[in-house]
């Protein structure tokens, strides 16, 4: 294989780079799943961040010529994408939710929430569903396990009045969602609290509790590609079945909701075991576009609330 400066050589469009990414990373038989789930995505990802262009918009820049250090820049993505493992989104230092950009670095999960795709999604932002609570009546809102922040500023976005809670075990998690806050434009309406789960909030009530935690199995856990293994361990795992702090979410939600409240939570693939483990709560189970039944909605009053 080419050096990075010897590829750099030669490639001298946008065209040329993708093509090469989209050539080493079949070849490499790299794993996806951050953000893209295949290698012209993830190529397409590498070269446009790269080059600070919009990651939206690949057809108008195809065939733009390229600097001598703008090559050699994408070639080095490319060689470390594939030598170290690493997902783009940890070389890159950035991410995107619907095309909302945040940070991100090793600290922190990279951010692919199905639950910030229904946040977004036309039916919860205007309350076209009827398991949607008012988005103007949202007053307060609880994220726990923030991670990079990414669920509690898009909830700040949506629910435009609502003052939002963001919890997570981590402080170097938090390093990483107090840098995404401070950009959103949201920062006065979010707070960040390090701690396990509702203790940094004890006594607090909220409309809405949201939360994307660790719920990979043991077993899963086990067999993790290079790749997730770059992610801190603790935000992927969720112990034997994969459920341990999904159960401590749902067994606390009642103390935390308000009347008329609910729990929103997803939990990946988990939904028999959950079910079996709860056989009295009625989990409504919310699709989106890239999943079934990986989110569920469950409100207080069902939670055994008021």
């Amino acid at each position: 294989m080419p050096t990075p400066a010897e590829a750099a050589d030669v490639l001298l469009t946008v065209r040329d780079c993708l093509r090469y990414a989209v050539s080493r990373f079949n070849a490499a038989g790299l794993v996806y799943g951050h953000g893209t789930t295949n290698a012209f995505d993830e190529a397409a990802f590498v070269v446009l961040e790269g080059l600070n262009l919009p990651v939206d918009q690949l057809e108008p820049y195809l065939d733009a010529r390229l600097l001598p250090a703008e090559r050699l820049r994408l070639a080095e993505l490319v060689e470390a994408r594939v030598t170290t493992r690493k997902p783009a989104a940890y070389l890159l230092g950035r991410t995107y939710i619907q095309g909302i950009p945040f940070r991100v670095d090793e600290r922190v999960i990279v951010p692919r929430s199905f639950l910030g795709e229904l946040l977004l999604s036309d039916a919860f932002r205007h309350g076209d569903d009827t398991f949607v609570p008012d988005p103007a009546a949202i007053g307060s809102v609880l994220e726990l396990c923030t991670g990079s922040g990414c669920l509690a500023i898009i909830a700040a976005m949506i629910f435009g009045q609502a003052e939002v809670d963001a919890v997570d075990l981590s402080p170097d998690a938090l390093a990483v969602a107090g840098l995404n806050v401070e950009e959103s434009g949201h920062a006065d309406r979010i707070r960040l609290h390090q701690g396990d789960l509702y203790a940094p909030v004890a006594g607090r009530l909220y409309d809405l509790i949201i939360t994307n935690p660790p719920y990979v199995d043991a077993e899963v856990m086990g067999m993790l590609p290079p790749e997730f293994r770059h992610e801190p361990a603790m935000a992927l795992d969720g112990g034997e079945d994969g459920l341990d702090l999904v159960r401590r979410i749902v067994d606390g939600a009642a103390a935390h909701l308000m009347p008329g409240g609910g729990l929103l939570c997803e939990i990946g693939t988990g939904r028999e075991r959950l079910e079996e483990a709860y056989p009295d709560l009625p989990f409504l189970w919310l699709d989106t576009a890239d999943s079934e039944a990986e989110v569920f909605w469950i409100t207080a009053r069902d939670l055994g609330g008021a």
